[in-house]
């Protein structure tokens, strides 16, 4: 993956880097600096979609998306997509969904490495106990995104 274009945006969870390849938003960094601004259309686009989100006006992404990993995190990456907006899964309902129930471990692996969080909602992700696990931004980026999707119940 060839990062070409580099755009920092101000969010409620942070300052932001977007990042596009050649063919889409290819990864979405926490506490971002130091990197150039581009005004590339697909940038323009996730930071668009992106304030949207926070607005609580937008539910979904559209803008194109261009990962790049093993088959198997490509695998998850893609059951992750599939989590509605408002809702959570387990590290295990994903290892079941992705037909590899004993996987557990490696979906969480899978997550811990997904390079377009919010994008590729792994905040939707949770224990078995429906407890907070890690994430890239922390725990409180997370709980604060699970919140405004009206999907935090506190344990």
């Amino acid at each position: 993956m060839q990062i070409e274009l580099v755009r920092h945006i101000e969010t409620p969870i942070g300052r932001l880097a977007l990042c596009a390849d050649g063919d889409g938003l290819c990864a979405l960094r926490f506490a971002a600096a130091g990197e150039e601004m581009d005004a590339a259309p697909v940038l323009l686009q996730a930071e668009r979609e992106l304030e949207e989100y926070f607005a609580g006006r937008r539910t979904a992404f559209s803008v194109p998306l261009s990962m790049h990993g093993t088959p198997f995190q490509m695998e998850v990456w893609a059951a992750l997509r599939t989590i509605p907006y408002g809702e959570t899964r387990s590290y295990a309902t994903l290892a079941v969904q992705i037909g590899r129930p004993r996987a557990c471990r490696a979906v969480g692996m899978a997550n811990h490495v997904n390079p377009l969080p919010i994008f590729v909602p792994c905040h939707r992700v949770v224990g078995a106990d429906g407890r907070l696990t890690g994430y890239a931004g922390g725990l409180d980026v997370k709980k604060y995104l699970l919140k405004l999707e009206g999907a935090y119940v506190e344990i």
